[in-house]
């Protein structure tokens, strides 16, 4: 799979649905083992997503860019339970509630760092020079 900004997420963008601002409602990230989860189309919620890896992270920093672009700072994970393999990252909108919590960008391809076996140990991914993702 390509990187992708969940079609459904920018749908919601353009009829300015709830739960939809990346500065405002929590943007988090999660580590996935595609070896559990499969990047849909059709996925919108956090609740659709399965092979999350320790425990996700809230985007500090949040910005968005007068390109369209949204960056943040380097998200960092604490004690990665060892012995599974991260292949993509997966940032949605955290409304505390996983059928509202937005699916916003899936990252597997061409990145640095990914994929990686946890060992237990702290994670810090390094966020591209341009951010996550562009519009």
């Amino acid at each position: 799979m390509a990187n992708a900004i969940y079609p459904l997420y920018k749908q919601a963008l353009l009829q300015a649905d709830a739960n939809v601002d990346a500065t405002a409602t929590a943007p988090t990230a999660a580590l996935i083992d595609t070896g559990v989860y499969t990047y849909s189309a059709a996925h919108q919620f956090e609740s659709d997503l399965s092979g999350v890896i320790g425990t996700n992270q809230v985007l500090t920093t949040p910005t968005v860019g007068t390109d369209g672009s949204f960056d943040s700072d380097n998200p960092t994970w604490t004690a990665v339970t060892g012995g599974t393999t991260v292949e993509a990252i997966v940032i949605f909108l955290d409304t505390a509630t996983p059928a509202t919590a937005r699916l916003m960008y899936y990252v597997d391809t061409s990145q640095t760092g990914l994929p990686f076996t946890t060992n237990g140990g702290d994670v810090t991914y390094t966020v591209a020079a341009g951010g996550w993702f562009t519009l």
